[in-house]
């Protein structure tokens, strides 16, 4: 294929010149014909950037000029010095050896109160001994304190001494308050206050025990060469029973409930007893009784409405009385008793009867006509379940 001026294909329209080109002629678009169906395809619009990403994207390319500006003007060497100053700061953190810390000032341990041997007491005031540990023996600006709980009250402070040269402490005369006194006690110093120690307690009781005898019963007989006192009484309390007839005395404890048993001898008759209680704290209190002594038997008596009657007066109606008491001197009841009823020249009368409640039978019968003079006997045969038989006699003389 020839080409025209330059070698350029002859099928290729030539170019006019720039200065010659006619401007492009401006077409309207025609109307969609009337039977058309589709619809021209919709132009879809530009898209754009929200306007907050715009104003982030406005603001990064400002801090790109910052930063060429920034090392344009040497800002390279002093970023690079500044990176490198902190990367050998942490490097020799890393590596240097670890200055020491000064050493943190401990508290003091806490000191021991010594326990009472017996923590009740009717005094006012108590001595409080104690020991301290033996590494704060003399050492300045140390103080021992003592604190008090009474009851289930909080602790107070009530006494405060320095820290001497002993490893001991008294404190003298502490007050005591009605109740339980629990004391405990710190050691305060430059690093604060111990921990507490242990507390002992004391018990203020200026309260005489209460004393209850339960046998024997005041006046009561008792059928026996010794009696036994039984009872209560505050718990752990000392006790002493004295016979103040014989001279006689002893000494015992009540247990740890209050109950207690004595015995003392008593001799013949009425024997007067003493009996103390003192409680723990020191109180006294002393209760008395009197006991006699029985004949330790089973007692029949028999009495007669008359002791004599005139032979010529018969018949005549008597009443015989028995009275039963067994080996303490306590009425029997119950107990059958045989009577009979034994004068001259008449046949033998008998009759049994039940003693009462006070321990009594009264037997009532005739002397018949004809008995002849002399003795009119008069016997009782008593049987009881506990305490045996015993018999009795008493005489009604029959005369002229």
């Amino acid at each position: 294929m020839t080409s025209r001026r330059g070698g350029r294909p002859s099928q290729v329209r030539p170019r006019p010149p720039s200065t010659g080109r006619p401007a492009p002629a401006k077409v309207r678009p025609r109307a969609p014909a009337a039977g058309r169906v589709a619809s021209h395809r919709r132009v879809e619009p530009t898209r754009r950037l929200a306007l907050p990403f715009r104003l982030l994207f406005a603001v990064a390319v400002v801090a790109l000029g910052a930063g060429v500006l920034f090392i344009a003007n040497g800002g390279v060497g002093r970023a690079a010095a500044f990176l490198g100053s902190s990367l050998a700061g942490f490097v020799g953190n890393l590596a240097a050896t670890p200055a020491p810390s000064a050493a943190p000032v401990v508290v003091a341990s806490a000191p021991v109160l010594k326990s009472p041997e017996e923590p009740y007491t009717n005094q006012p005031t108590v001595d409080l001994a104690g020991r301290v540990p033996e590494n704060l023996v003399g050492r300045q600006g140390y103080v021992i304190r003592i604190y008090v709980a009474i009851g289930d009250q909080a602790p107070g402070e009530v006494a405060e001494l320095p820290l001497g040269d002993q490893v001991t402490f008294v404190v003298a005369g502490v007050g005591l308050s009605e109740g339980t006194n629990t004391f405990t006690a710190t050691i305060t110093g430059p690093a604060g206050e111990s921990a507490a120690s242990p507390g002992v307690a004391y018990v203020l009781d200026t309260s005489s025990p209460a004393i209850k005898i339960s046998s024997p019963k005041d006046g009561g007989v008792v059928n026996a060469k010794s009696v036994e006192v039984k009872g209560k009484t505050q718990a752990r309390s000392n006790l002493e029973l004295t016979n103040a007839t014989t001279g006689a005395s002893v000494s015992g404890a009540a247990d740890v409930s209050g109950a207690f048993s004595l015995i003392i001898p008593i001799s013949a008759g009425v024997n007067q007893l003493s009996l103390t209680s003192t409680d723990p704290a020191g109180n006294a209190k002393t209760s008395t009784l009197s006991v006699r002594k029985g004949s330790g038997e089973l007692t029949a008596k028999l009495t007669a409405s008359v002791t004599s009657i005139k032979a010529s007066r018969l018949p005549e109606t008597v009443q015989v009385f028995l009275a039963l008491t067994d080996p303490n001197g306590q009425p029997v009841a119950g107990a059958q008793a045989t009577f009979s009823l034994a004068a001259p020249n008449v046949p033998i009368i008998s009759k049994s009867i039940q003693t009462d409640g006070s321990g009594r039978a009264v037997f009532t019968t005739t002397i018949p006509k004809g008995a002849a003079k002399g003795q009119c006997k008069v016997t009782v045969i008593v049987h009881t379940t506990d305490f045996g038989d015993v018999n009795s006699l008493t005489i009604i003389a029959i005369t002229k």
